[in-house]
């Protein structure tokens, strides 16, 4: 994370970071690593250019692929968490009037969509990466146009939502969802088609055969889909409080809580908990400015977080085990628009390896981040947390507040004759990590702040090397 050593007073610190913190970039609790962009592509009026994201990883080395105007580009994250385009694959359909492309990888395959004009279903092989990627296989009749893909991974099931078939050039009518069997990666083979009576499926999520269906104005729907070909329906929650187009969803690794997001102006996300029956019930709304009309977007979730990209607000992580769903982390990747128009953050994948997480950006391309999961899903009982104590010289020690979205806070170590031993200056986040060479002994670790009401604070912990 980003840090200062100041070599002012404090008070002096903090008359003069003021108009930063105030006028900087739109970030907490998050490191920008790398930003991909490529000013060759073609753009619509609005200047958008790029869609959606997601991440793999093969023989150790992680790569981060992102949907475009004119096709999928593969990224190679480097040692030095720098981005470096290796491979670029054209989509059937290549023009500054698509706005959504969908890719989903599948063992070694990245499976390609797209949603306007005459496209295709693109299997494209990964395996040959970091060297280049190559298409397998091809559809432009029975995939001409999709909205979106997921797989059930364990039971090799690809779901394909909202698919426009196109037959001898004509494009045929809407088809909600079908499932198809993957067993043969480049051959899928049609289970099923359906369900008839609402006009969309979305977007899904689908594990062990239980499906999660975000089926737009229709609301969220679940089926049991052991047997593919004739699934059995569970749930269907057609009307809810702060109920929008319900777009997309994701289910924590434990199983315990589906999050799901209505893309409207103004609708919060929604934590569910998860019944054994597979069935839902809303327990929390949350989200980010929603009283200003935001738009939140796509999101992931693990057992500790929601990594949300949310329109004109950019990625936005809130912790999944608070009462509230506070939100400990942000980064505006697209800072130019205030008003809420369904430009910026599109895409995000927070499942590689190394935990760094991806984001795309409608006009600003491709976004590497670091967050320290870690330090953020250990909670406080006190406002000053200090990890480990007692401890030992020279170790790494962290020190984390627990009010959150402070602008920046000063920090000081004295020892028991209350000399200043050590000091340092953090902005835009709510802990430091630190190196105490000192000898063994008890100390007075000190840290000053604005709260959110503007009052200076002053906390103080104990700290014991030995």
């Amino acid at each position: 994370m980003r840090r200062f050593t100041s070599i002012f007073s404090i008070g002096l610190c903090l008359n003069l970071l003021i108009p930063v913190v105030v006028f900087g970039q739109d970030y907490y609790n998050v490191e920008l690593l790398d930003n991909w962009q490529d000013s060759s592509l073609v753009s619509n009026s609005s200047e958008a250019k790029y869609n959606d994201c997601w991440g793999y990883e093969q023989n150790g080395i992680e790569y981060a692929l992102v949907g475009s105007t004119e096709g999928i580009h593969f990224l190679k994250i480097n040692d030095d968490a720098t981005l470096t385009e290796v491979d670029f694959v054209r989509g059937k359909f290549s023009s500054m009037s698509v706005v959504h492309r969908d890719i989903k990888v599948f063992k070694n395959y990245l499976y390609a969509v797209c949603d306007e004009g005459a496209s295709s279903l693109q299997i494209i092989d990964l395996s040959y990466l970091p060297d280049s990627a190559h298409v397998v296989m091809e559809n432009d009749s029975s995939f001409a146009r999709v909205h979106n893909l997921f797989f059930d991974e364990e039971n090799e099931l690809m779901y394909v939502c909202a698919v426009t078939p196109n037959v001898s050039g004509i494009p045929q009518a809407l088809i909600s969802m079908q499932v198809y069997s993957v067993t043969n990666p480049v051959l899928p083979v049609l289970l099923f088609t359906g369900p008839n009576d609402i006009n969309e499926v979305h977007d899904a999520f689908v594990r062990n055969n239980i499906a999660y269906l975000n089926c737009g104005f229709d609301g969220l729907r679940v089926y049991d889909f052991s047997i593919p070909n004739s699934p059995v329906f569970l749930q269907n929650l057609n009307i809810y409080q702060d109920q929008g187009y319900n777009h997309q969803g994701w289910l924590s690794p434990d199983g315990n809580n589906y999050v799901f997001a209505d893309e409207t102006n103004g609708k919060r996300l929604k934590r569910c908990e998860v019944s054994s029956d597979n069935t839902v019930s809303i327990e929390n709304k949350f989200g980010t400015d929603f009283i200003d009309n935001s738009i939140p977007h796509n999101l992931m979730v693990s057992d500790n977080f929601v990594f949300c990209a949310y329109y004109n607000l950019g990625l936005r992580i809130y912790n999944l085990n608070s009462p509230t769903l506070e939100e400990v982390a942000h980064y505006d990747t697209y800072p130019e628009e205030v008003s809420f128009q369904g430009n910026g953050a599109w895409g995000v994948y927070s499942e590689l390896p190394s935990e760094r997480i991806i984001v795309s950006d409608r006009h600003h391309g491709l976004f590497l981040f670091d967050f320290n999961r870690a330090i953020q899903q250990t909670n406080n009982d006190a406002s000053i947390g200090v990890y480990p104590n007692p401890t030992i010289p020279g170790s790494d020690i962290t020190i984390k507040l627990k009010e959150t979205n402070i602008p920046f806070f000063q920090l000081s170590v004295t020892d028991l004759k209350g000399k200043i031993v050590f000091s340092d200056f953090f902005q835009n986040q709510n802990f430091g990590v630190v190196k105490l060479n000192l000898s063994r002994g008890v100390y007075t670790i000190e840290v000053i702040y604005f709260n959110k009401l503007g009052d200076i604070i002053q906390e103080n912990k104990r700290i014991v090397i030995q």
